[in-house]
């Protein structure tokens, strides 16, 4: 669709800015590393990420949003047989795919080889608003490959498409951002949506408590269906984030790549 990488790009843009002068100002952790060596690297893995979906465009017809376009154009899946109101299908795509990728982190924790790849984001020593845009390549190729043949299942329309990757992108970044939410507060926002203190959880070196809260917008479905963890154990300050295993390594780009090809 016209303009919307510039729409998107200009969104996540604003939004990161935003959590991290935030997170700045009212941190809700002490870091353990500074930023001058987490930032870089987990800028260099995004980039790494984009080039890899650059190549993945050049050996499949179509990405996430275009193959919405094509099975529009088609009359290809489920809403485009039913004829619902637009505002309806978009109002659903959001939720069905926010419930897939509910789906697709479960089972990336849950494989032994999708887990491999997914402990990159994890072993992270500290958690902030660049953690959400830390994933391996592998990972990121996956996850499109999914919402792709999700698409041609569904035929969501496009515009459902690109406002569930805004919110989705969005939303990652608030709930990885080291914010200091008020907990009168935070126990409102996380009724609907996955606060910080709410994903916190899920990065603690904890297997029990890391195997929770794997919601990035919604916190409807870990209550659904049993994997919520209202508070860590031994408390945001006290809980560990990462790793059981881990050190300073994951702050450097080639360890971080690499990781999945590890023994551990």
């Amino acid at each position: 669709m016209e303009n919307e990488a510039l729409i998107r790009l200009a969104v996540f843009a604003g939004l990161f800015t935003l959590f991290a002068t935030i997170e700045a100002l009212v941190p809700r952790r002490e870091r353990n590393q500074p930023r001058s060596t987490r930032w870089v690297t987990n800028w260099a893995i995004t980039i790494v990420d984009t080039i890899t979906l650059r190549l993945l465009a050049l050996m499949l017809p179509l990405l996430a949003v275009g193959a919405a376009m094509d099975a529009g154009n088609n009359g290809w899946g489920l809403f485009n047989k039913l004829e619902l109101p637009l505002w309806i299908t978009i109002v659903a795509t959001v939720l069905v795919f926010d419930l897939a990728i509910w789906a697709q982190h479960l089972i990336t924790h849950k494989i032994p080889i999708l887990w491999r790849f997914h402990r990159v984001h994890h072993s992270d020593r500290d958690i902030d608003v660049t953690t959400a845009i830390r994933f391996h390549p592998m990972e990121i190729a996956f996850s499109m490959l999914l919402k792709i043949g999700l698409v041609y299942l569904l035929g969501p329309p496009a515009v459902g498409v690109i406002l569930f990757e805004i919110i989705l992108n969005g939303t990652a970044m608030f709930n990885h951002a080291n914010i200091k939410l008020p907990l009168w507060l935070d126990a409102i926002v996380r009724l609907v949506l996955v606060t910080p203190d709410m994903h916190r959880v899920h990065h603690s070196d904890m297997r029990h408590e890391h195997d929770s809260n794997y919601g990035f917008s919604l916190s409807i479905w870990d209550r659904m269906f049993g994997t919520y963890i209202a508070q860590p154990e031994k408390g945001h300050d006290g809980m560990t984030i990462g790793l059981q295993w881990q050190d300073d390594r994951p702050s450097k780009l080639g360890w971080s790549l690499m990781l999945p090809f590890r023994r551990k």
